[in-house]
């Protein structure tokens, strides 16, 4: 079986062929520009490709409401253009062909889910940390969604009172990915998080903030597993910080797994999005 599988981000689109199973075979990039020079280049790919199906996972937010006249549409987004685009009748229209329709963050969450750190586990819970914060979850092989997809990126929590950066987020200030995301670290102190010492107070309020939108997710959702991906997280000791404080605020309420196993790094790591996308794929076709 040959499919196709989009990744869709800010900068750049990623483009891969693969097959059921998730096993890349070629992938290309292409720059993020205005949709229609964009969404050509990725169409004209696939016609080549000859794929039987695709499974795309994109920036948001975006409709996945199957019953709305504007399902598969971007909505509102800060690129320049793609607000209100019919991002899925664009390929439809011009491939004919199945094509699975989600977002980024779930895409690498059902990836995670199926064949990552959450294998095995039947309520799966993916955030990524990076340029923006989003959070996917998967139930029994199933999104959860609500008239639309969750935004737990953007879940108000408690500011630590030294902290007194005023926030990222265009549209809520100071929420997770107000505080907590990379250009917020980038923002309050001047440089790169990569360059920042892991022992600098400014990594105890990330490690604060994700404890909090995990303690919020463990209370409503009740996930098996609680899995971390995004170029943040690539910091070492974070992981560990986020144990820490999420212990103190759960205060054990709530029975959950040793906590090494329970808030845990991304299995598939870069690959996650794509191989969830390609997954995603061949279940539309069965």
């Amino acid at each position: 079986m040959k499919i196709g599988a989009v990744e869709a981000g800010g900068t750049k689109f990623v483009c891969a062929i693969g097959d059921e199973n998730g096993q890349v075979s070629e992938q290309i990039k292409i720059p993020t520009t205005s949709p229609k020079e964009t969404m050509n280049q990725v169409i004209n790919y696939f016609k080549e490709q000859q794929v039987e199906a695709i499974g795309v996972g994109t920036f948001g937010p975006i409709n996945v409401n199957k019953n709305s006249v504007t399902y598969g549409y971007v909505t509102k987004t800060p690129k320049p253009g793609w607000s209100n685009y019919d991002f899925l009748g664009s390929m439809k229209k011009e491939l004919n062909i199945p094509i699975s329709f989600t977002t980024d963050v779930n895409a690498a969450g059902y990836g995670e889910a199926v064949q990552g750190a959450g294998r095995g586990k039947e309520n799966v819970l993916y955030w990524t940390i990076g340029t923006g914060i989003g959070a996917g979850y998967v139930q029994n092989g199933e999104f959860l969604q609500g008239i639309s997809h969750p935004e737990m990126g953007h879940m108000l929590i408690r500011q630590n009172p030294n902290d007194i950066y005023e926030g990222h987020c265009p549209f809520h200030k100071n929420c997770f990915e107000g505080l907590a995301a990379g250009p917020a670290i980038e923002e309050r102190i001047g440089k790169k998080a990569v360059e920042l010492d892991q022992n600098d107070p400014v990594w105890d309020y990330i490690a604060d903030y994700a404890a909090q939108a995990c303690v919020t997710a463990t209370l409503v959702l009740r996930p098996d597993i609680i899995i971390f991906g995004g170029g943040v997280i690539h910091q070492e000791h974070l992981l560990k910080k986020i144990r820490k404080h999420f212990k103190e605020q759960l205060n054990d309420y709530v029975d959950v797994p040793p906590l090494e196993e329970y808030i845990v790094r991304i299995g598939l790591n870069d690959d996650a999005g794509i191989k969830g996308a390609l997954l995603l794929a061949a279940k539309e076709l069965s």
